[in-house]
């Protein structure tokens, strides 16, 4: 009974009402049993209220472009808010999975075995991007919008890239203190920490079942405060969508039309062929692990980032059966390695740029480029024109396009954004459940089941 009327509760409260964690079964049950008996009314679901914001900040974007451009704080306001609170999240879930894992051996294999499949599915990724990018040809044609505003900042995004050498990458990893990493905010760095941290508690043994009690009592409360700042996520997806549209116009959309759509067709085609054979294999439907992380897919178009979202991805790829230790390691691990909407739009924007510029390319070529960017796309972040700063380094490892050519499309940077951050999120959480399947840790029946709860 108690297990009938949870399920109930968890289809009438969205997940970040109960972000808050609680993990006892007495709790849960309290917490289901209180929401079960109320009839949530539609307007007061969260990823309804955002559907909402993002449709009067485009609105207001359109016709008050002026003050929908200064509401730009509202949308990074926020996204700000909820990364203040992700790092300590991921510290806590990490630590705390993999100290009471026990078993350090499954912890190495766990690693090998998600780097494994994040190279397979990133390549696919970047090859669908080249393969489509060819066959539709959207730069050939071109006629290239005044863009004279935009070469300073193209060449900024150039300036940044440089500095994103492998030495540099690696040397980024380690944090200047431990509490550095923590503050800082950097996912590679609070990985590092958090692993390191993991297996020192390991080694204490029953002298650190003390500390992992309190780390535990932590991430819950981490998970609380955030359960409190997502509600001011139609705030934040409101400003974001009117800055947007303020800022560039729907206007602007006219020239470059045919490489967005080019992109958003190709990354569909990616979640629901490539991911929805995987997912398949896995024992449970693409289209159902959608509809279980709506909430999430609202939030990381309302805000461009998909990591506002990792908290509510964590507590649901828990919820679907994945052990803490494969959640903690696999996803943040993920955004950094395994972004497949930043790889996709990589090898699109590059082409595109080539046949805008009329810059030939053989095929050798294209697969050089694809090489290259395996290595760049390594270690962009899910915040807002990574991964734009990441396609600047790419062309200056590929000195056959011109650098300048960049500003053609950063008028549209911030509307790919959002395809981008959704891809990453969906291929991260898939790979999550995939790696947990492939572990043993939960079944294909049981995914089903929890998903159709």
């Amino acid at each position: 009974m108690a297990g009938k009327g949870r399920r109930k509760a968890l289809q009438a409260e969205e997940v970040w009402a109960n972000v808050g964690g609680m993990n006892n079964d007495s709790a849960q049950n309290e917490h289901s049993m209180k929401f079960a008996s109320q009839a949530r009314a539609w307007y007061l679901v969260l990823y309804v209220q955002v559907l909402i914001a993002v449709a009067l900040g485009i609105a207001l974007g359109h016709f008050l472009p002026s003050f929908g451009e200064s509401l730009k704080p509202l949308g990074e306001g926020f996204v700000k808010l909820v990364k203040m609170v992700i790092a300590p999240i991921v510290f806590c879930t990490v630590v705390h999975g993999i100290a009471s894992m026990g078993d350090l051996k499954r912890l190495g294999r766990v690693g090998l075995r998600t780097l494994l499949y994040f190279e397979v599915v990133s390549t696919v990724a970047l090859a669908l991007g080249l393969m489509v990018v060819n066959l539709y040809k959207p730069g050939v044609g071109f006629e290239a919008p005044e863009v004279a505003q935009h070469v300073e900042q193209a060449n900024l995004h150039a300036q940044k890239a440089s500095l994103a050498s492998t030495g540099k990458f690696l040397l980024g990893m380690v944090p200047e203190s431990f509490f550095g990493a923590l503050a800082g905010g950097e996912l590679l760095q609070v990985l590092l920490v958090s692993v390191v941290s993991a297996f020192a508690l390991a080694r204490l043994g029953e002298r650190g079942r003390v500390i992992l009690v309190g780390i535990e009592r932590a991430q819950e409360f981490f998970f609380a405060v955030l359960g409190i700042l997502v509600r001011a996520a139609p705030i934040g997806a409101f400003g974001a969508m009117a800055f947007t549209v303020g800022k560039y116009g729907i206007q602007s959309l006219e020239n470059l039309l045919g490489l967005m759509l080019c992109f958003y067709v190709t990354a569909g085609l990616f979640v629901v062929v490539v991911l929805g054979l995987v997912c398949r294999w896995a024992g449970f439907s693409i289209f159902q692990y959608l509809w279980f992380i709506r909430d999430e897919l609202i939030l990381c178009l309302g805000t461009s980032s998909s990591e506002t979202a990792l908290p509510g991805m964590m507590e649901k790829s828990r919820r679907l059966g994945c052990q803490p230790s494969t959640v903690g390691l696999v996803l943040p691990t993920g955004y950094s390695f395994n972004m497949d909407g930043t790889n996709i739009y990589l090898c699109m924007a590059a082409i595109f740029l080539a046949q805008a510029t009329n810059t030939p390319m053989t095929w050798a070529q294209q697969i050089g480029l694809l090489l290259v960017a395996m290595l760049t796309s390594k270690g962009a972040s899910g915040v807002t024109g990574s991964g734009f700063v990441t396609l600047a380094a790419t062309l200056q490892a590929v000195p056959d396009i011109p650098p300048a050519s960049i500003a053609f499309i950063i008028g549209i940077d911030r509307f790919m954004s959002e395809c981008r951050a959704i891809t990453n999120m969906i291929g991260n959480g898939v790979a999550t459940v995939v790696i947990s399947r492939w572990e043993g840790e939960v079944t294909g029946d049981e995914v089903r089941t929890k998903l159709q709860a």
